[in-house]
């Protein structure tokens, strides 16, 4: 496969050379079928075992956040624009079982719409127009369950200078700023409403000089009027000082501003082309105050509200902090943005194997998604290329022609029943381990 060795460089050093192994993970992730854990890439890609490429994802050196960076620039040279295109951050969940993977806790998982065990990550995804691609990744660490525990940490091979506790307002601020030390060109970042539940977020990416538009919740507080925050003067000479900022303002809930606006007088927008027809919404704009009740002074930004036309009117609420000078259409368009980042988690997950990894250490973790992402990059780059006679050229239709043309392994009848045997080796294995653990919780807990 001809576009890995655009980075083969990151797979050699003056001792090994990994980049065969590389090639043949990558072809994996887009030629193994429905899961495309190694076990199935070693079946189809010739050449392949899955003990290497086990060996190469756990204990090879090679650099993930050299290729990853790689990754970003060649995404910025196809989509980079310091105006039209944005820096979208969102998250997403992976199922698991058991305790031993990096980061697994109970905790939302944003895939199953529940809280389970699992593990999460931050992403970052450069897009313009309709098309995104992955550029960053930070896996999120719970502090009770990680960062507090170092053994529990040490086990799981993640280095010293990361066991740390962050956010995941944190990692998002961390992907940005990584994103502008890399001089990748985008005119505003967005994020949905999980990082938008304070103004925290949004308070950050403003000092940082970085325009915005990010979703918020209906019962996200705001005021119509500058609060002007105070520190109350003492009346008496006993006591402390007053130290905390207050107002004498009331604040509002953003659904009580809603229910003021009529969206049927309103006029439609037409934001773009959908598979389904125009996408058509109905929208304004509303100034507002933003205090965290902390600051000194509050925020002023505008508060974008667009509504879908349809009988099941979906309606988007987001803060920015763009001029208001800026055209409704234009903010609406922004907000409506988002979408494009939920697709790259789909078209990741179902067609280049995001989420069937088995690996439990840090650094495995992590090759992984370099190399998740490298193959995002492959796809992206062939949908670009031939936009003009298949404008409607897909991940899966990538994936199936890759399936037909790249080079298969020609397997024999005894390799199909040794590869069956070894699936049934593993799986027994994993429900001993299963058994023994549910023992296990048993005898510490006996009234469970």
């Amino acid at each position: 496969m001809s576009f890995v060795k655009n980075f083969s460089k990151h797979f050699r050093s003056y001792r090994h050379d990994v980049s065969d192994k590389a090639r043949q993970y990558a072809c994996g992730l887009m030629q193994a079928g429905s899961r495309k854990n190694m076990d199935r890439m070693a079946e189809v890609v010739p050449e392949a075992k899955s003990r290497n490429l086990q060996q190469f994802l756990t204990h090879s050196k090679w650099d993930d956040r050299a290729v990853i960076d790689h990754v970003a620039s060649e995404a910025d040279a196809l989509l980079g624009d310091r105006k039209k295109a944005c820096l979208l951050i969102d998250e997403s969940g992976f199922e698991k079982q058991g305790r031993m993977s990096v980061g697994t806790a109970h905790q939302w998982l944003g895939r199953l719409g529940k809280v389970d065990n699992g593990q999460v990550a931050v992403f970052g995804a450069l897009t313009g127009g309709r098309y995104a691609v992955p550029v960053d990744v930070r896996l999120y660490l719970p502090k009770e369950e990680w960062t507090e525990n170092p053994k529990r940490c040490a086990k799981a091979g993640i280095p010293e200078a990361r066991r740390s506790f962050k956010t995941k307002d944190k990692l998002a601020i961390e992907i940005v700023q990584h994103a502008c030390k890399n001089d990748l060109r985008f005119g505003w970042v967005g994020a949905d409403a999980g990082y938008g539940k304070g103004p925290g977020f949004c308070k950050a990416l403003d000092k940082m000089g970085q325009r915005f538009v990010v979703d918020i919740h209906s019962d996200f507080h705001v005021y119509l009027e500058d609060p002007a925050p105070y520190i109350p003067q003492k009346k008496t000479r006993r006591g402390r000082k007053f130290e905390r900022y207050r107002s004498d303002a009331k604040s509002l809930e953003v659904r009580e501003i809603l229910g003021n606006y009529a969206f049927a007088d309103l006029p439609v927008l037409k934001l773009r082309q959908t598979s389904r027809g125009t996408l058509k919404v109905r929208a304004f704009c509303q100034s507002v105050y933003v205090w965290d009740g902390v600051s000194e002074q509050a925020d002023k930004w505008q508060m974008v509200v667009s509504q879908l036309l349809g009988s099941k009117p979906d309606t988007k609420i987001s803060l920015t902090n763009f001029p208001q000078t800026t055209a409704i259409k234009t903010l609406a368009w922004m907000q409506r943005q988002r979408y494009w980042v939920e697709r790259v988690f789909e078209d990741a997950k179902s067609e280049c194997g995001m989420a069937d990894y088995q690996v439990r250490k840090w650094q495995a973790w992590h090759h992984h998604m370099a190399l998740v992402m490298m193959a995002m990059l492959f796809m992206l780059t062939e949908r670009m290329r031939h936009a003009d006679t298949y404008p409607l050229l897909s991940c899966a239709d990538i994936e199936e022609l890759l399936a037909h043309f790249l080079p298969r392994r020609n397997i024999t009848k005894k390799e199909i029943i040794g590869q069956l045997e070894h699936r049934h080796r593993k799986r027994s294995a994993a429900i001993r381990s299963h058994a023994n653990s549910s023992k296990k919780s048993k005898s510490i807990n006996p009234h469970n």
